[in-house]
């Protein structure tokens, strides 16, 4: 007999069947654990029966577009990479596009507001016919080519959907788009999308798959909503048990789930600190800390929940139980790597790599000398981001092998600021170009010793301060951020699940507040919070739908009565616990 989430798994599907044979557009709701993909595969596989003939006979296919390389593979293997569906990554799948309109990039080239770009090739002589090319996603120009940055993949697609003759390309290549984590779209193109595939009736039929509360990053529309695309939602969860599932309706009353097994138990639990009597901190000294416990207290309130939840037959390992922070100088030392804490005022800088030189070492270093260290040089080449291999001959290869042998030593042993140094002398891989100007404005004012403008004083002294930072810190903070540890930021769990999960919310992130959320949910959002308001929910319910079996929550942050109010109705009084130490 089939479960309550099957069956609610199934009425989307005929839903989904019935928008493909009407040929409307239409976006798939799937809540947290619904199992959007499931439904997104068994759509492509609908289509590859019952169109894939008529598709190749007009030399036409199916596109389907991801936002990772992973959604990516996953699905092509899925599908066992079937001829008459094309899936790639956004850019991509724009660049395919794209790549035949050169004198229509052009025309754009100038009008997508790079100034960054625009400079690179008046260096080069000024707008001419080069040739527009997308390979390192580095900005550069020459007589004879432009290299585009990854945004201006974007913007320029954006840009072209407007021109009819791209439009009628992009349709008779593709007249049927389906899109993975729609909510993650960029705005500008999302909004594109729709008014000018969607609503000028265009006859292209548009599958969205994804769920607007998931969206986590900052640039993504969000909700895609029109009266021209129907909206499917998936009532299931094949994920949590019962009471977690419960927990999700009320927080969540307008996507009603089904649990798979209803026989299931599942807990929820909420720890509150809003019985300590000390002094809290009021966020001088820098950071977004008003209202949280001192940084030694929050650490004892979260080893008395770890100790609590232990006895209780919590296991804290690796494989069961994730622990979520979205506070972070709690874990710094125990981390290994409260060096670089120091060099910030706002921890966004490093956790969420808002930092150019933080964003370079986690994103393409790490990833780079990792596969250096495995001998796997295609994800190399992957990860610094050169989409055709230019290791064309024996010379070239050593190149590249010293340069990483060199890179690897100072990796291991050096300061950021060796590494820093080697990558300068090597160029392999190239520091990003936001890192080559700082590091050029640096070199011109770290000998000073007075500074006509504050500004300049101020950068001089972080960037000395962090390339006197030991680089292993940045080794551990890559591990936190990467999900190497028991430990993680909520921002990178979208789509994961364990067994357990304890998630703890406190301040330190400029663009979070808990009690400020909790109270919202209760009295009302304010008509110019709302963005504010959706961003702190997203990342709440993210975090709270990742565990199968048991859910605690510790706030350090002291709570208004209308915030305890907000949880007494998602949770339950009788899964409230003040702590007291």
């Amino acid at each position: 007999m089939n479960s309550p989430a099957e069956k609610a798994s199934e009425e989307t599907l005929k839903k989904i069947y019935l928008a493909l044979d009407n040929g409307n557009s239409f976006r798939v709701e799937a809540g947290a654990g619904a199992g959007k993909t499931y439904s997104l595969i068994k759509a492509l596989h609908y289509l590859i029966e019952h169109k894939s003939a008529e598709l190749q006979k007009g030399f036409q296919r199916i596109a389907c577009i991801t936002y990772t390389n992973v959604a990516t593979e996953e699905i092509r293997n899925r599908i066992d990479n079937h001829p008459s569906v094309f899936v790639d990554t956004i850019h991509g799948f724009c660049w395919s596009i794209l790549q035949g309109f050169q004198a229509q990039m052009r025309a754009q080239i100038e009008l997508i507001g790079d100034e960054k770009l625009i400079e690179k090739i008046e260096d080069a002589g000024g707008l001419r016919k080069q040739k527009i090319v997308y390979d390192l996603g580095y900005r550069s120009a020459t007589e004879k080519e432009i290299f585009i940055h990854h945004d201006n993949v974007i913007q320029l697609f954006t840009a072209l959907l407007s021109k009819e003759k791209f439009r009628s390309i992009l349709k008779n290549q593709y007249p049927i788009i389906f899109i993975d984590e729609y909510q993650d779209t960029n705005e500008e193109l999302g909004k594109a999308i729709i008014s000018n595939l969607i609503e000028s009736k265009s006859d292209m039929q548009i599958g969205l798959f994804g769920d607007h509360w998931q969206k986590i990053y900052e640039n993504g529309i969000g909700g895609m909503v029109s009266v021209d695309i129907e909206e499917i939602g998936k009532k299931a969860n094949f994920r949590s048990e019962k009471n977690l599932v419960k927990f999700l309706n009320r927080m969540r009353p307008g996507l009603p789930q089904m649990e798979k097994d209803p026989s299931s138990a599942g807990e929820v639990k909420i720890f509150h600190s809003n019985n300590w009597i000390g002094v809290r901190r009021d966020g001088k000294g820098g950071g977004h800390w008003t209202g949280d416990l001192p940084e030694a207290e929050a650490g004892n309130y979260f080893r008395a929940v770890k100790n609590k939840l232990i006895q209780e037959g919590w296991e804290f390992s690796f494989e069961k139980t994730k622990i979520l922070m979205l506070t972070n100088s709690v874990l710094a030392r125990e981390q290994g790597y409260s060096g670089i804490t120091k060099v910030f005022r706002f921890s966004d800088d490093y956790l969420k790599m808002q930092n150019k030189y933080i964003d370079y070492f986690v994103n393409i270093l790490e990833p780079v000398s990792e596969s250096f260290s495995k001998k796997k040089y295609g994800e190399m080449l992957k990860a610094i981001g050169i989409r055709t291999p230019r290791l064309k001959n024996h010379s070239d290869k050593k190149v590249w092998n010293d340069s990483l042998s060199k890179l690897i030593k100072n990796r291991n042993s050096g300061t950021i600021g060796d590494v820093i140094d080697c990558l300068a002398e090597t160029q392999k891989p190239r520091l990003s170009s936001k890192i080559e100007e700082s590091e050029e404005k640096y070199s011109k004012l770290k000998d000073l010793t007075e500074f006509e403008d504050e500004a300049d004083k101020k950068l001089v002294s972080k960037i000395k301060k962090l390339k006197s930072v030991k680089y292993s810190e940045v080794i551990e903070l890559a591990k936190y951020i990467d999900d190497k540890t028991p430990f993680s930021t909520n921002h990178g769990v979208k789509g994961a699940e364990f067994e357990n999960v304890l998630v703890i919310c406190g301040r330190g992130w400029n663009k979070y507040n808990w009690n400020q959320f909790l109270t919202w949910a209760n009295d009302g959002v304010p008509d110019d919070k709302k963005e504010s308001f959706e961003r702190n929910r997203n990342l709440f319910y993210v975090s709270c739908s990742r565990p199968k079996k048991r859910l605690a929550v510790l706030f350090t942050q002291e709570l208004s009565s209308s915030a305890m109010a907000t949880l007494n109705k998602w949770f339950l009084p009788e899964n409230i616990f003040p702590i007291i130490i």
